[in-house]
């Protein structure tokens, strides 16, 4: 294993004299442009870019398709004019349809750069910069603090009730406790090394101090990256289909065409004339509406996989993705949808009291009994759902925006948090009964905070009332 794999088995004091950075000052502006200049800038490398006239040909070359087009000339060659027009309408269809989604499927690819941190703060020159991420090189001392993204693989140094939401890598919920002072074997699963950080996961509490390791295409996004980019040609189950049947009409057409011609030679008829015969039976033969049929229907299928968010690069994808008969997950979460939700409530004096919605959707109704209730009905359940949006360091977003006011009585879709995922859910329950902690904070200020301790197994706040108590 290399240096980049291993840092996490390496103590924080070695990383540092490996990359002979000074823990009071960082690197020097002189030695941050060394390093940028050997290790390039912090970003995904681009792709190299196929022209789209390139793109649009190639789905020319299937099989069923060069087939279709021999036919197309041949109908022409016939005086067939009207079908060899609809013959080449059903191609270019075709054809459009696969370069809009491999069009999608590529600006899809370049978004994976947007995940990555657009700047962060560093340790320079004896003072804390925000820089652009891709400045930042191997060497450099990361300062992180809640709501961070980290802005690449750093060891960490210094690390204070440090918690990391790794879901993008690991396929986790839950928030990594992180622990500077730990050491693994080289051997140890990325989800498990809770002395690194990585790029574009994000903080969700607490604060520390990092090293950076490792950056652009060498860090694990960067590994992702890398595989979703590499272009290795397999076909997919239907197109094996489709080639097959492909050659088994031309064989077929072929010899209807050698049959026919032959019989009617032997009946007198003119060679010429029986050659056309044979020609126009044979085309007539082509099924030319099927791949039509074919590329809409995996269309649809596309269309739906987006609105769920997946990335379909190829049309036949989707029908192998509909062949799948067994999916193995590698641990807990990696197929859910990173969102925690409170669905039951028992209130201090012992009533169960259901919520509905999921996600971090806001519209939800609370159940009792079998029948809606009105938080307010229940002095226990606000009071609950009260601390649960008090004591709670998360943030509510809509489409990526903190939001406050007026904009939340919107209840469509779009609705995120910042920070832990439990705190969130606690607070996204507290919403659906109309509390809100900015709004809630304003009449019960805070003065104080003890953050959570395993031993403790709570996070406690202290806060000022309206008589001042």
């Amino acid at each position: 294993m290399n240096d980049i794999e291993t840092w996490h088995a390496r103590a924080a004091g070695d990383v540092v004299t490996y990359w002979q950075t000074s823990l009071t000052s960082g690197l020097s502006t002189d030695e941050a442009a060394t390093r940028l200049q050997q290790f390039g800038p912090n970003k995904m490398r681009e792709l190299q870019k196929t022209p789209w006239w390139q793109r649009f040909f190639a789905q020319f070359q299937d099989f069923m398709v060069l087939v279709l087009l021999a036919a197309t000339l041949i109908s022409a060659l016939l005086s067939e004019f009207t079908d060899a027009i609809t013959i080449l309408a059903i191609v270019f269809i075709n054809a459009i349809l696969g370069f809009m989604q491999e069009y999608k499927a590529e600006q899809s690819v370049l978004a994976l750069a947007k995940m990555t941190a657009p700047t962060g703060r560093v340790l320079r020159n004896g003072t804390i910069q925000k820089l652009p991420a891709e400045v930042l090189v191997p060497g450099d001392l990361l300062v992180l603090e809640t709501g961070d993204r980290v802005a690449a693989d750093a060891r960490l140094i210094e690390s204070y009730n440090l918690e990391v939401e790794e879901a993008m890598l690991t396929g986790e919920s839950l928030p990594v406790k992180k622990a500077a002072d730990k050491v693994y074997l080289p051997q140890t699963p990325l989800g498990d090394r809770r002395n690194m950080v990585y790029m574009g996961t994000n903080v969700t509490r607490g604060r520390g101090l990092a090293l950076i390791c490792a950056t652009g295409m060498r860090t694990e996004i960067g590994a992702i990256a890398d595989l979703i980019a590499a272009d290795k040609k397999e076909e997919t189950p239907l197109e094996r289909r489709l080639d097959h049947l492909g050659r088994w009409l031309v064989w077929g057409c072929l010899t209807v065409c050698a049959v026919v011609v032959f019989t009617g030679v032997l009946r007198g008829e003119a060679l010429f004339l029986m050659c056309l015969t044979g020609i126009s039976l044979a085309v007539a033969a082509i099924p030319e509406g099927l791949p039509a049929i074919v590329t809409v229907s995996l269309a649809l299928g596309v269309q739906r996989m987006i609105k769920r968010n997946a990335i379909v690069r190829k049309l036949p994808a989707v029908e192998t993705l509909g062949c799948t008969t067994v999916i193995c997950s590698d641990k807990t979460g990696t197929l859910t949808q990173n969102a925690m939700t409170v669905t039951s409530i028992v209130t201090a004096e012992n009533e169960e009291i259901l919520l509905t919605g999921t996600g971090y959707d806001i519209k939800g109704r609370f159940i009792k009994d079998g029948r809606n209730i009105e938080p307010d009905a229940s002095p226990s359940l606000r009071q609950a759902l009260l601390i649960g949006a008090i004591c709670n360091n998360c943030q509510i977003k809509k489409n990526e925006v903190a939001i406050s006011g007026l904009w939340r009585k919107q209840r469509d879709k779009g609705w995120s948090i910042e920070g832990d995922p439990t705190e969130g859910a606690l607070l996204v329950a507290a919403a659906k009964a109309g509390i809100w902690r900015e709004q809630m904070e304003k009449q019960l200020p805070r003065i104080g905070e003890i953050p959570f301790e395993t031993f403790r197994r709570r996070m406690s706040v202290l806060c000022r009332d309206e008589r001042g108590e």
